[in-house]
């Protein structure tokens, strides 16, 4: 596959939608991103330790696969956008940067919010549980929706995106940085996630001895091939259990795991617990 060296943000939903302590969901962990404008009210939104009060003309930005929490009491209006990053790209912003979740909106942010909106009707949800839209068949739906986009909507759309973003990325950090010949393998291994994935595939790649390639890529990503390898194999496991109904097993050999013991022992050192309870915990209604 050749590399592509920009970014890529896909629309999957826009909307608005008003909401009276209805908005109370635990868990929450999902293959896209999420941008809120929060228009009227307040709520509570709970990122790992953290708990943030979501205020009106402000924004807030939830990367993909961040497991979060919302809390609302009382009336609550906000503009919601959802944003897919496809997953084979060397320029992976979503999940190369440390991003702030808050953000003071400027007036030109609800206007691009209300332009987003109006070029994409169609677009809102129909239910607001995260159960009902954080699955395969939902997401498949949306992209295919993209892939029916004219071409100018779609220009807009992702000029849109990318300036909203802007608001995040100028106080982004990098999780790493990376050389070429890194990249390239960061490339490789994304792309081979369904396979085992070897050391000697990885130097070959990169035209490097072995430990000179484990000691740079140890020294880039502050991990080691096989850590990294590791992680990605388990993100992916997060994504074909949110989004789909396969059986631990199969989602274990389906990345390559010939050990479902192992795969189950590797998923709950990355994640805090096993396939199961992960798959049990995910959007189950908020009761704090």
């Amino acid at each position: 596959m050749k590399e592509k060296e920009t970014a890529e943000l896909i629309l999957l939903n826009v909307g608005y939608a008003v909401h009276q302590a209805d908005w109370n969901y635990k868990h929450v962990n999902s293959p896209f991103a999420r941008i809120y404008l929060v228009a009227e009210g307040k709520a509570k939104l709970h990122v790992k330790e953290h708990v943030h009060e979501l205020t009106p003309s402000h924004l807030y930005l939830i990367p993909p696969f961040t497991l979060h929490s919302y809390a609302c009491d009382d009336h609550y209006a906000l503009y919601y956008i959802h944003i897919y990053e496809p997953p084979f790209s060397t320029r992976r912003v979503l999940e190369d940067y440390h991003f702030p979740v808050e953000q003071e909106a400027t007036p030109l942010d609800a206007l691009l919010v209300g332009r987003l909106l109006e070029i994409n009707p169609g677009r809102d949800l129909k239910q607001y549980d995260p159960s009902d839209y954080d699955n395969s068949s939902t997401l498949m739906k949306n992209l295919t929706l993209h892939s029916r986009t004219p071409a100018y909507v779609t220009f807009e759309t992702r000029g849109i995106l990318f300036q909203l973003f802007a608001r995040f990325f100028r106080h982004a950090s990098p999780k790493y940085r990376t050389t070429d010949r890194i990249r390239k393998t960061l490339l490789y291994i994304r792309e081979h996630l369904d396979h085992p994935i070897h050391i000697d595939e990885l130097t070959d790649i990169c035209c490097l001895s072995k430990d000179h390639f484990i000691r740079l890529f140890r020294k880039e990503m502050h991990a080691t091939p096989v850590q990294y390898i590791n992680q990605k194999k388990i993100e992916k496991a997060q994504r074909m259990i949110l989004t789909g109904n396969q059986s631990m097993k199969d989602i274990a050999y389906c990345l390559s795991f010939d050990n479902v013991s192992y795969f189950n022992r590797l998923f709950k050192r990355y994640t805090g617990m096993t396939p199961v309870n992960y798959r049990k915990t995910a959007c189950a209604p908020f009761t704090g």
